[in-house]
């Protein structure tokens, strides 16, 4: 077996959070459709006709996170690296959510969202520390 190709605990991480955001935004269009709305209103300027745009958002976001998780799974540099730098700054949602929370700064939706926001970016950042680790100790998608 090509050794890029074995799935080592660092990249069962990464793939199992992309699969995570997957879901969650699949559930949350499914069952909350107005918060959904909500939160992409803050992302795309549309019109009122919301279903071509959901429908367009999943699409776009199920091609990237495959393409992201081909990525992981092959031991792509690229992939690495930007998985690395995205994971690192998720850190920032941290302040940006306390922010939101204290009314300092707008809401993207209610603050269970915001509040679920800063719990993912800290659980990046801690990925990415372990993916620093594991880079430092044998390479590239190595264990810490």
């Amino acid at each position: 077996m090509h050794p890029a190709l074995v799935i080592g605990r660092i990249k069962v991480v990464v793939l199992a959070l992309l699969a995570a955001y997957w879901l969650f935004v699949l559930v949350l269009l499914v069952a909350d459709r107005p918060v959904f709305d909500q939160i992409l209103s803050g992302q795309v300027k549309v019109s009122t006709d919301r279903p071509p745009v959901e429908i367009a958002t999943v699409l776009v976001l199920t091609l990237l996170l495959s393409l992201i998780s081909a990525g992981v799974v092959r031991g792509w540099r690229w992939t690495f690296w930007l998985i690395l730098v995205v994971f690192l700054a998720g850190i920032l949602r941290v302040p940006a959510a306390a922010l939101e929370l204290a009314g300092e700064a707008p809401k993207p939706g209610p603050s269970w969202y915001v509040a679920l926001t800063a719990v993912l970016g800290l659980t990046q950042f801690c990925i990415a520390l372990a993916m620093l680790i594991g880079y430092r100790r044998a390479g590239m998608w190595s264990d810490p």
